[in-house]
């Protein structure tokens, strides 16, 4: 792996500083004009102005990689998707926007059932490769660490096999793969009459198997309407903080259940979604350490007219993050610029702000903070390189790719040229 020394940013966004962002501090970039980056091995180990960083001594031994003039930030951090299913549900997609609801569609054997069925039906190795696929399109984007979650399994065969593939894959792909156990994403046909029993069999037996066996570091639990109750999903996070994994929660994207408190009160890492809280519920997150993950995506995919509240989270002093949620049937995006457009023109998200919260803040959430999410001397060396004039012009240029170049750990794993 050679040494590098990266000129040619015209600006170089370092996110430099604590974590997380609040408030007006979200905002901060830590922007360098006409800017320079040393990197030895897999990490930062100089960061400044061009000319001060291509005086040092180690410059002269580095290869030079000029980027022409690029717009240079932390590569983005993804911290929550649903990487691994084996097939679109365009069909259902067709069918909502002809005007059926969900429960109509789920009748005819659509939803999220359809998805379960069929990656019940597929090999390990079809779903290894569509997802290696995917991941290269993440960092094709611009992507360069993302959460991804089982879920679509929803018995111990099948969500072991996705948590299987999803080991492989943090092994043997350049992008990193932190592992969520989602076996509380819907309540599994099987256990359709008996909701109490499922959630038992995940308290007593697959949470802890998960834990010991030290196949995944956080635990989500989708807490809605036609999902998982409150109590329910208190008592499957607080099983998962006795075992040692990390709480996550899908909370408020339905209907206001009082998922948003219970995040707080479990200490989790992050509440996703969050459509439908209130204002009591945006001062108690303001006064936690939960991450706030927003997922306009789904909003838009859905055609819905409500977004989260991300400016009332922001100006009171919450921690904002922004992720795909990439999954096949409300958000079929792996593209991060595209979340920061939605951020920009939905949820009045400044350019400066939906970029903090796509990188130093979901690392924040991911327990990562110390090691990406910013670019600092002895983080890794994890960037994207853009194609535009200036950073706001990354959400500007709205569904377009302008991503030329992703590093992950000192090596390129996207380039494209002008």
């Amino acid at each position: 792996m050679p040494d590098w020394l990266i000129t040619g940013c015209s600006e170089l966004l370092t996110l430099r500083g604590s974590a997380p962002r609040r408030g007006r501090a979200l905002a901060d970039l830590g922007l360098i004009r006409d800017g320079a980056l040393l990197v030895h091995g897999d990490r930062i180990t100089a960061i400044g102005p061009r000319r001060r960083i291509e005086r040092l001594r180690e410059s002269r031994r580095a290869e030079k990689l000029d980027l022409g003039g690029r717009v240079v930030l932390p590569g983005f951090v993804d911290s929550h998707t649903h990487l691994i299913f084996p097939q679109s549900r365009a069909a259902d997609y067709e069918q909502r926007i002809s005007g059926k609801t969900y429960e109509q569609i789920a009748r005819k054997g659509g939803g999220i059932r359809s998805t379960i069925d069929s990656l019940r039906r597929a090999s390990p190795k079809k779903l290894r490769d569509l997802a290696r696929t995917r991941l290269r399109q993440f960092a094709a984007h611009g992507t360069t660490t993302l959460e991804a979650k089982s879920g679509y399994g929803l018995d111990w065969k099948n969500e072991l096999k996705i948590l299987n593939v999803l080991h492989e894959l943090h092994q043997q792909q350049p992008l990193d793969i932190a592992l969520t156990f989602l076996g509380a994403h819907v309540v599994p046909p099987e256990f359709r009459r008996r909701p109490d029993a499922f959630v038992d069999l995940l308290v007593k037996r697959w949470i802890p198997t998960v834990a010991t066996a030290g196949l995944a570091e956080f635990c989500d639990v989708f807490c809605d309407r036609g999902a998982f109750t409150v109590a329910q999903a208190r008592r499957i996070l607080l099983a998962a903080r006795a075992c040692g994994l990390v709480p996550r929660i899908h909370a408020e994207q339905l209907a206001r259940t009082g998922a948003a408190r219970l995040a707080i009160e479990v200490q989790a890492a992050s509440a996703d979604h969050l459509e439908k809280i209130d204002s009591s519920d945006i001062r108690a997150l303001s006064l936690s350490g939960v991450v706030c993950t927003l997922l306009p995506g789904c909003s838009f995919h859905l055609g819905l007219g409500k977004y989260a509240p991300a400016r009332q989270l922001i100006d009171s002093g919450a921690i904002v993050a922004l992720a795909t949620d990439f999954n096949p049937g409300t958000s079929p995006t792996l593209s991060m610029p595209m979340i920061l457009s939605l951020a920009c023109t939905q949820m009045r998200m400044t350019p400066a702000e939906a970029i903090a919260a796509a990188t130093i803040n979901p690392a924040y959430s991911l327990r990562q903070h110390d090691r990406i999410g910013s670019l600092e001397v002895g983080k890794y060396a994890d960037l994207a390189a853009f194609d535009v004039a200036g950073y706001r012009e990354i959400p500007y240029y709205f569904g377009v790719n302008l991503c030329s170049l992703t590093m992950k750990r000192g090596i390129v794993i996207h380039s494209k040229k002008r």
